[in-house]
């Protein structure tokens, strides 16, 4: 940087790790009286960070500009002429990620770490940058690698078993050795199996929680959705059908990234009026509707409270159509969430009478039938007036914010982390917290190696009730197998981490000749 031709001409190169200040000029004019007019940056800061302690581990200078994007467009512009005219070009734009994958080349970046930076750049909500945190430690790849040596390691017992059983004694019978194994395998397997849950709870976080909004077609979804987003997402009116087509809006709730679907109203086609005729667009807004629904993370049900007049008195109804039970009796309680919202409730003259209106529909028959409302959270709020005079809460009058706060809460347990069982001893949930930042692609290779653990405890035939079969000569167990299902599992390990395969031989042998 001390000659003609350079950035920072009659200049000595900036200390290493010390920021410089520097005026960056034009380096192809030569001449003192017009590089005055060539001046990219008056006050531009030089780094320079000397090889391997850098971000990529490779030597590297980097240029902080003033930001405006002339000054940005022309530095970048100069920068190849600093290369002799004559000479090789060795000055290029990086390829996207090619820093990245510098790093990870050099060692400065694990594959868990990459996928993390990856997650970082994309987060949108704070759950998504928290998730992203978890990631970026190196807790995750310390647990693979851990789990990969013990694999290593109860291989290298039926490596041993295998080559020496005939030449040399062992303290453990061959039964009890395979026993031995297949019980910390059982370990292992219990804590793929939590770190594979919490990979899908965290993907929840990462890729959003779908949420569809059901209930009869009046009922307020579009006005309950408007009323989430602060905008008009949907077209409210007092027409039945109004919303033909799942319109989707994307929101932030709590820091959680949530997918509303505001759905068509269920509804059945009626012979009786020509008003309640059904056509082929709406029809197929209710097929969609029911398809979306069983595929949500979360199902809200909003019910509307109606005022039914006779001729003594009025009353105040809420029910539930036949097209909603339906799909309620088809959604899998065991992975979908559902929550009750009981709209217009100002409607109700006070509190005690809201309250005596939810005790009496949590008895609904209805509902009883597919699930426990105990359970389900159960709402009432306000679309139409979100002053609600009528109630004594002063604080949310409309309910929208209570209800908001119970999603929030209902979302944290959705994406707590998963724990192995009790019995292992290791239900400690802060010391899991970090799996939730498994990736999908790690996701799929513990399923690989969770389904190689299972295959090696079958064909040792290993369990609590029948261990008996393992002969004490081994006999019944085909080790050789069970040591490659082990193999196998452990490359997984390798693979989720960027080691490739496993089955480094010095690893094994060094188990097999210790034993």
């Amino acid at each position: 940087m001390a000659s003609n031709g350079t950035l920072c001409p009659h200049k000595l190169p900036p200390k290493p790790r010390v920021a410089t200040l520097r005026t960056l000029f034009e380096p192809s004019v030569t001449s003192v009286d017009s590089r005055h007019e060539q001046v990219l940056d008056s006050n531009a800061l030089v780094f320079y960070f000397p090889a391997p302690h850098t971000a990529t581990g490779e030597e590297s200078l980097e240029l902080h500009v003033h930001g405006g994007t002339a000054v940005v467009k022309a530095v970048l512009a100069a920068i190849p002429k600093t290369v002799p005219q004559h000479a090789p070009q060795i000055i290029r734009y990086a390829e996207p990620g090619e820093f990245t994958r510098r790093a990870f080349y050099n060692n400065r970046l694990d594959l868990l770490q990459i996928e993390a930076l990856g997650d970082t750049l994309a987060a949108d909500t704070e759950q998504q940058r928290r998730l992203a945190v978890r990631g970026s430690t190196n807790v995750l790849a310390e647990r693979y690698e851990a789990w990969r040596q013990k694999l290593l390691y109860a291989r290298g017992e039926l490596e041993a078993l295998i080559d020496f059983s005939e030449d040399q004694h062992f303290d453990e019978s061959p039964a009890k050795l395979c026993a031995s194994v297949a019980k910390q395998v059982r370990q292992l397997k219990s804590q793929l199996q939590a770190n594979i849950e919490s990979a899908s709870r965290g993907e929840l976080l990462r890729n959003g929680i779908n949420i569809a909004l059901i209930g009869a077609p009046n009922a307020g979804k579009s006005s309950l959705l408007n009323q989430i987003v602060g905008r008009e997402a949907a077209i409210v009116s007092s027409e039945a059908g109004t919303t033909r087509d799942v319109v989707d809006v994307n929101v932030d709730i709590g820091g959680f990234y949530c997918r509303f679907g505001d759905l068509a109203g269920l509804r059945q086609q009626t012979q009786t009026s020509d008003t309640e005729q059904v056509g082929d667009v709406e029809k197929e807004g209710i097929r969609r509707a029911k398809e979306r629904a069983l595929k949500a993370d979360v199902v809200i049900v909003v019910l509307s409270a109606e005022v039914v007049k006779s001729s003594a008195n009025s009353k105040i109804n809420v029910s539930i159509g036949s097209e909603v039970q339906k799909v309620l009796n088809q959604i899998d309680l065991g992975s979908q969430k559902v929550v009750c919202v009981l709209n217009k409730a100002d409607l109700f003259a006070s509190n005690a009478h809201l309250s005596n209106t939810r005790s009496k529909f949590r008895r609904h028959q209805a509902l009883r039938d597919f699930f426990d409302l105990s359970e389900t959270p159960l709402f009432a709020i306000s679309c139409t007036n979100t002053q609600m005079s009528n109630i004594d809460d002063k604080s949310d009058p409309s309910g929208i914010r209570a209800f908001l706060n119970g999603l929030t809460q209902l979302f944290g347990r959705m994406t707590t982390a998963a724990v192995p069982i009790e019995k292992f001893g290791t239900g400690n949930h802060s010391a899991w917290a970090e799996s939730l930042g498994a990736t999908e692609r790690q996701r799929l290779l513990l399923l690989q190696c969770l389904q190689h653990l299972e295959n090696f405890l079958a064909k040792v035939q290993d369990n609590d009730q029948n261990e008996s079969i393992i002969t004490d000569h081994g006999d019944d167990v085909d080790v050789v197998l069970a040591a490659e299902s082990l193999r196998f599992a452990a490359d997984c390990l390798a693979k989720i981490i960027g080691r490739g395969e496993s089955g480094d031989v010095e690893e094994v042998l060094g188990v097999v000749f210790e034993k």
